[in-house]
């Protein structure tokens, strides 16, 4: 069961990005603030919601947290971390993917405070300042510290009865006419 599970959410991941890639698509991270039938109201701070409307092809994936010590070399990773002074990078999210997905090392969301890094996991080792990840990608690799506060889970296929208020999510929509948002795809997590 578990194969088959983890091989429909290999599928709806590819048929996600085969639709992201052939339209703009709109990207939404925030918290659940409400949920009225097929309208989501998300929170992404500074008292501003933004409407999403689901559909029946709408993808749920949930965010089901995990131990850091469920974390395995070879396991494909998507590690956002914050970049220190000296260039020191400390994860505060993690997410074990069921297979590789756009490789590679960048800055997050344009910040040149953040990165976003896809890779597989070379190797994991306890250091003095807590766990460290070596990534390796095609062309590089990076060392990545993981702090106790670190936000981990594993990408596993959801349902809607897991958008609940109080839940993050990080959401991929296309725009419609008028403006309208219509989620392709939806990462959540528990509320909290």
């Amino acid at each position: 069961m578990k194969k088959i599970q983890s091989g429909l959410l290999f599928v709806a991941l590819g048929l996600v990005a085969g639709a992201v890639d052939a339209q703009e698509p709109t990207r939404v991270r925030g918290t659940i603030a409400a949920v009225d039938g097929n309208v989501l109201s998300v929170s992404s701070g500074g008292g501003k919601n933004t409407a999403i409307q689901l559909t029946e092809k709408t993808v749920v994936i949930f965010t089901q947290p995990i131990a850091i010590g469920d974390i395995k070399p070879g396991d494909f990773l998507g590690v956002t971390s914050a970049k220190g002074a000296d260039g020191t990078l400390t994860a505060f999210e993690i997410r074990r993917f069921p297979k590789p997905s756009n490789p590679g090392h960048r800055p997050f969301q344009g910040r040149d405070d953040q990165t976003m890094t896809n890779a597989t996991v070379g190797a994991m080792v306890q250091s003095a300042s807590g766990r460290e990840l070596t990534m390796t990608y095609e062309g590089g690799s990076q060392k990545i510290l993981v702090s106790e506060k670190a936000a981990i889970s594993t990408l596993v296929p959801g349902n809607r009865s897991q958008l609940l208020p109080g839940a993050p999510v990080n959401l991929t929509a296309r725009a419609g006419d008028g403006g309208t948002l219509t989620a392709i795809s939806i990462q959540v997590g528990p509320p909290k």
